[in-house]
């Protein structure tokens, strides 16, 4: 199977268990990975028969920045069940959520989550 990938889209959010990250956000990286079929859009050269990236980056957006989540598993849960749904081709979808900056003590570079679901979860 064919991929598509959006790497290191950066975004701010509310997301997290604590207070302070509700109240004062932070920064959040997604990582996009879709399978599907791609043949018909190389051979074409037409929009029409692959997956917008402009659209895929939009919906991760406005999931990042305009809903608000305890854990960063629901955030990547919501993008991945939202990819599936309004595109049809696509087959699989793999979603890495990035915190950069979590409130824990220690020296460590981010924490992450990544989940991959397809059209039988």
């Amino acid at each position: 199977m064919d991929k598509i990938h959006l790497n290191e889209m950066e975004f701010y959010g509310n997301h997290g268990v604590f207070p302070e990250e509700a109240a004062l956000g932070q920064r959040f990286r997604v990582n996009v990975v879709m399978e599907t079929d791609l043949q018909d859009a190389g051979r074409s050269d037409d929009l029409k028969k692959t997956i917008n990236y402009a659209e895929v980056y939009t919906l991760c957006k406005e999931i990042v920045e305009q809903k608000r989540f305890d854990l960063i598993e629901a955030v990547a849960e919501n993008i991945a069940a939202d990819i599936l749904n309004r595109f049809d081709s696509i087959a699989c979808v793999h979603v890495k959520v990035i915190k950069p900056n979590p409130p824990i003590k220690g020296i460590y570079d981010s924490v992450a989550v990544e989940i991959m679901r397809d059209r039988h979860d």
